[in-house]
């Protein structure tokens, strides 16, 4: 692997685990030092980075966020009986 690619990699400790668990990115890197852009788009989807990715996130919390406040209000009105 070029040594430019070793030292980018070494400054994206995010980008150095994704390679590591995904090796068959060594060989494309080896082969093809310009793909390093593929794995940087690879890895956003690998670790939930892309914007549909957050947006899902955001919704799943605001759920829960009116789940609990769903509950809350009922465990209000029992109370109140």
């Amino acid at each position: 692997m070029r040594r430019e690619i070793q030292n980018y990699l070494a400054h994206r400790p995010d980008l150095l685990a994704f390679i590591r668990e995904n090796p068959f990115w060594y060989r494309v890197l080896t082969r093809n030092p310009e793909k390093i852009y593929e794995i940087e788009e690879e890895a956003k989807i690998f670790y939930g980075r892309t914007f549909p990715q957050r947006i899902d996130r955001l919704k799943e919390q605001l759920d829960f966020v009116h789940m609990i406040f769903s509950l809350f209000q009922v465990m209000g009105n029992d109370n109140h009986s």
